[in-house]
Parts: C-alpha cells; structure tokens; sequence
C-alpha cells in the first residue's frame, strides 16, 4: 500500500471513529434523558406523550447477530448480512416510509420507538384519527424508527419489531399500516418490563390479525431470517441524528416540532392548527 493510500485509509478510518463517537454520544444523551432511578421501572409524562422507562428484561429469543451488523452498517453497509431495503421506501438511502399521497399538502412525521409504552398509548388514542387524516389527503406521514429503548432496557426487541416492521413494508404500505398499528395495540403491545418483540414467534403470530400477513411465509422468512436487519439499524441511526428529538414519541408537522395530543379530539385540533390548505 502506498503512502497515500495509507493516508487515505487512516483518514477514512478516523472519520468511521469520529462518526461512531458522535452516534454513541447521541445515545448517551438519549440514555440520560430517559434513565431515572437507576434499575427501578418507571414510565413518566405518558400524558405529555414522552415515555421515560426502564426495565429489567428477561433474556430474548432473537438470534440475530446485531453486534456484527451494528459493524457492517458502521463501515459502510456491505457486508455478510444483506444490505436490503425493503419495497415501498423512498430517498436515495430508502429510509424513507412515507404512507400517503406524496404530493399531499402537509407531511406528519412520527418519531417512535417499538418498544415505547408512550408510543402505544399515543397509537391507541389518536391511531385512527392519523389514518383518516391520511385518506383524506390532509397530509401524508412519515415514520421514523428509533432501538435506544433496547439500550436503556437491555435486549434487542425494538431493532427485532423494526426488521418485522420492514418485512410488512416490503409486503404492501397497507400492511405495514395494519402491522404497525397492530404492534402498538393494547392486545399486543407488551408491558414494558418484557422484551416481547425480541420473539421471533411472536412477531409473527401478530402479524397473523393482519391478512396480508397471514400465512405469509415471505414476511415470515424476512423475519426469521432478519432480512432487513441492516436497513432497522440504518433508520436507527436516522432517528439518532434529528436533534430534535428527545423522546418518544415525538410529532413535526411539515418539519416543526408540536405538542404530542393525548386524544384524538387534540390530534384533530393540532391538525387544524397547523396545516397548510392545498
């Protein structure tokens, strides 16, 4: 190797490092944020829309090598585990869900973590409303997914519920739309002292309340076989770098930052303030 090639690879290499340094600190602050009170369990501010949890968790039932793909996505995305997107993203990296019209005339971006008590809640109040605001053409949504709850808590089922999440989009938008709601149900959504998500089985036995997903031995394959495992952890690191976010789950409505609702009637209300007529 030449000179300059070794210079170039060293600075290569230090820009890895420095990147890595600057998503760990970006965990860390997470972490602090929503660490309180050592190990107790502890789920704050739920009516504000910003759940702050942790949580002892029982060993999960994931195999995936996440260790191994945090380092393929860290050098670039190639790698043994396939760097696979799933169908219906857009953006040139595709980590971008967008369910809706694109050329709707607002755009709701969702900041979630699977795992986030808070999350659910917020789903099961005012799931409906962001759905019909969608068919109705209001706006469109965005959705992007964060995994700090697997660090904060131990275990790996929010990246485990994201790969899943992946293999219902890559299925059709409507079933990643049934899927999604599906996980975030009062029927599904585990307490947050369990680590559910990290099952593989019982990822798929949701999936069995959505038809599409039914009996659908390619979702199935997807998320035994982790095939969007790369693509979870690269829309993670999408979530880490929004500085704007500072929990879960946090609402922009066409890119600004607003009070979550805790009822639908507050979503409503929050839509009619804030959005711009076609």
């Amino acid at each position: 190797m030449s000179k300059r090639n070794s210079s170039q690879a060293k600075m290569a290499a230090r820009e890895r490092l420095r990147a890595e340094r600057a998503r760990e600190e970006r965990r860390n602050r997470l972490r602090r944020q929503f660490l309180v009170g050592g190990s107790a369990v502890l789920v704050l501010a739920v009516a504000a829309g910003v759940g702050v949890l942790i949580a002892n968790q029982d060993d999960g039932k994931d195999n995936t090598d996440w260790s191994a793909i945090r380092d393929q996505v860290d050098s670039g995305g190639e790698g043994e585990f396939p760097a696979t997107a799933p169908a219906n993203t857009t953006g040139d990296d595709h980590l971008t869900v967008r369910i809706g019209e694109e050329d709707a005339p607002n755009t709701l971006t969702l900041f979630e973590d699977p795992r986030c008590p808070a999350c659910a809640a917020f789903e099961q109040a005012s799931g409906e409303a962001v759905q019909q605001g969608v068919a109705d053409g209001t706006y469109n949504v965005e959705y992007v997914f964060g995994t700090f709850l697997d660090g904060n808590l131990g275990g790996t089922g929010s990246k485990n519920a994201l790969n899943a999440l992946g293999a219902a989009l890559d299925v059709s938008p409507e079933a990643f739309v049934a899927y999604h709601d599906a996980l975030y149900s009062a029927k599904y959504h585990p307490d947050e002292q369990n680590d559910d998500f990290a099952d593989d089985q019982t990822l798929i036995d949701i999936a069995q309340s959505v038809p599409e997903l039914k009996n659908n031995q390619e979702f199935n394959d997807a998320v035994t076989d982790s095939t969007f495992a790369v693509w979870a952890l690269q829309m993670s690191d999408k979530f880490d770098a929004d500085p704007d976010v500072t929990g879960t789950p946090t609402l922009k409505f066409n890119g600004e930052v607003v009070d979550t609702p805790q009822t639908a009637d507050d979503f409503q209300a929050m839509v009619q303030e804030h959005a711009q007529a076609e």
